[in-house]
């Protein structure tokens, strides 16, 4: 299921606060199901419970990712809050790298003691001048994705934060070292074209997918609006392979 995402980019990710958002996201075009909290943070971690209940609401239908917090890179807590996360079943669960610290270290205690069959995705924070070379020593370590967000809503949206050139580097990086790539952080609808092009794999949203804030519940009508937005995306993209073939 997992893999299938690779095959027509971009998927649209959708972050969900309960298992009621997880029916708004599916009945909107959602690809996969994000479970995060808001309010707790960049990546802010829900409960166990509520985890548990939104993998019950999808059954399979969509990948469903889960965040486990705004963290420190220490791998100590990293690696618990992963299985704990993990424990919930979800497909995928996404660890932030935040700060100054080297996630080195954590890196590579995440890929040694996981359990084989738990996915897992990087997540680094575009406005905290991070490190994309970590792309090598995630694949090293047994991830299968990397993620580029932002850890302060305030300074703007991804695009804003991080040149275009910045973008596609990452975004080549990822692919060459046979990670899956995803872009997120405050992204709007007039964004959507311009990071399709650039190959990523996933485009996440909540704030725009939301009636006032990424805090506010999601808008049925908004979540129709992106995921038409990256259908044309998606379209554009095969005309010009094709055009190109």
């Amino acid at each position: 299921m997992i893999e299938g995402l690779r095959r027509v980019r971009p998927a649209f990710l959708a972050s969900v606060t309960s298992a009621d958002e997880a029916s708004l996201a599916l009945a909107g075009g959602a690809d996969v199901i994000d479970c995060k909290d808001p309010s707790a943070g960049a990546l802010g971690a829900l409960s166990g419970d509520v985890v548990r209940e939104i993998v019950a609401r999808v059954a399979g239908r969509l990948p469903v990712s889960a965040t486990v917090g705004d963290l420190p890179p220490d791998p100590e807590a990293l690696v618990a809050a992963a299985r704990a996360m993990a424990s919930t079943s979800v497909d995928i669960v996404k660890i932030g790298f935040f700060g100054a610290r080297d996630p080195r270290p954590a890196i590579a205690a995440l890929g040694r003691e996981k359990d084989p069959s738990t996915q897992l995705i990087a997540v680094l924070m575009a406005d905290q001048n991070p490190d994309f070379s970590l792309a090598s020593e995630l694949a090293a370590h047994g991830f299968i994705g990397v993620m580029l967000d932002t850890a302060d809503k305030s300074n703007g949206r991804l695009t804003s934060v991080t040149p275009a050139g910045a973008l596609a580097k990452f975004v080549e990086d990822a692919h060459a070292r046979g990670l899956m790539c995803g872009l997120a952080g405050s992204l709007r609808m007039e964004d959507i074209a311009g990071l399709a092009s650039l190959g990523s794999d996933v485009l996440g949203f909540r704030g725009a997918l939301c009636s006032a804030g990424r805090q506010s519940k999601l808008d049925p009508t908004r979540l129709a609006a992106v995921r038409l937005e990256i259908s044309r995306a998606r379209e554009a993209d095969t005309a010009q392979e094709r055009s190109v073939a």
